[in-house]
């Protein structure tokens, strides 16, 4: 019999009051499948099924049974296992800042249940509720690169989580947009939800928006686009790409929010490229960064010269 996908979560205080469905949503990989799991009584809160309509509240342990695979087909958990590539950019003995490349996937969601980076960092990182993701503070999509702050232990990954809820967790990132801004800094402040027709993107058109809210800086102005310097005040899923759409500018390359295949991309210009914070244990100053890679090295090179190949047909 196919082993049966178990996921474990705890809730967290800053999202009491959600709807359990849309609490479960990124786990399972969207709300339409959280009401199904929970419909067929594959969804236990506390130990007891509750209705999708559930409101969850801090400290509640959740726990999910995906359904079995059918007869003859390979489950997730029977395949081969993929070890996540990644690179350590810091490391002490409480935390580790490491390089996520695009195409890796942060932790374990409907979909990619292997070759993740919480995976890939299984007995070097540790802390929080949700053992699947063990150590994760924060996450980037899967095609986008750049710098994760990662936990050691359980009180490591509370004071790195109380900085990011206090926005104290600095996150810039590198951004070449198609256009020109009308300024040179900008802050876009618009929240974000679930798109009211399609559940896998995220709009500031929203019937379950929450705050949101991006600062712009001009790095360089070249034909046709802008090297944008961002930051995050807030971290909603795909906000950056979500918010320079909102303003006429989207990531370049974004094949679900801009134009796929711009300056010969393969996927969105979007890279980590700096974390700074307080150590929580330490005190001291930590500030990482991190170069472009030569995927998107090669794009902004191309854009500089004003180089605008054919868009990638479907």
């Amino acid at each position: 019999m196919s082993a049966v996908a178990r996921i474990e979560l705890r809730v967290p205080e800053d999202v009491e009051g959600t709807r359990l469905d849309r609490f479960l949503a990124d786990a399972v990989g969207s709300r339409t499948r959280a009401q199904a799991l929970i419909d067929a009584g594959r969804v236990r809160v506390d130990g007891a099924l509750v209705a999708k309509r559930h409101l969850v509240h801090s400290g509640e342990a959740i726990l999910v049974d995906e359904a079995p695979a059918e007869p003859g087909v390979v489950s997730a958990q029977e395949a081969p296992f993929e070890v996540a590539p990644f690179e350590v950019a810091y490391e002490d003995e409480h935390l580790l800042v490491v390089e996520k490349p695009a195409g890796v996937v942060v932790h374990p969601a409907r979909g990619h249940w292997s070759g993740t980076l919480a995976q890939a960092l299984a007995g070097r990182a540790a802390g929080g509720e949700e053992t699947w993701r063990a150590g994760i503070v924060h996450r980037l999509d899967r095609d986008t690169s750049g710098l994760l702050v990662v936990a050691k232990n359980d009180a490591v990954h509370r004071g790195l989580k109380a900085l990011l809820a206090q926005r104290q967790l600095r996150r810039e990132y590198l951004a070449l947009a198609d256009g020109h801004p009308s300024a040179r800094t900008g802050t876009i402040d618009a929240p974000i939800g679930r798109h009211r027709r399609d559940r896998k993107l995220m709009s500031i058109d929203s019937d379950d928006p929450r705050e949101a809210r991006t600062h712009f800086e001009i790095e360089r102005l070249l034909p046709g686009a802008a090297l944008l310097r961002v930051a995050l005040e807030t971290g909603r899923t795909h906000q950056i790409r979500v918010h320079l759409a909102a303003i006429g500018h989207p990531v370049c390359g974004d094949p679900q929010y801009g134009t796929a295949g711009r300056f010969g991309l393969a996927r969105q210009f979007l890279h980590a490229a700096r974390l700074a914070f307080v150590h929580p244990v330490t005190g001291k100053e930590v500030d990482v960064r991190s170069e472009l890679p030569a995927d998107l090295a090669g794009a902004l090179a191309a854009a500089e010269r004003g180089e605008i190949p054919g868009e990638h047909q479907d």
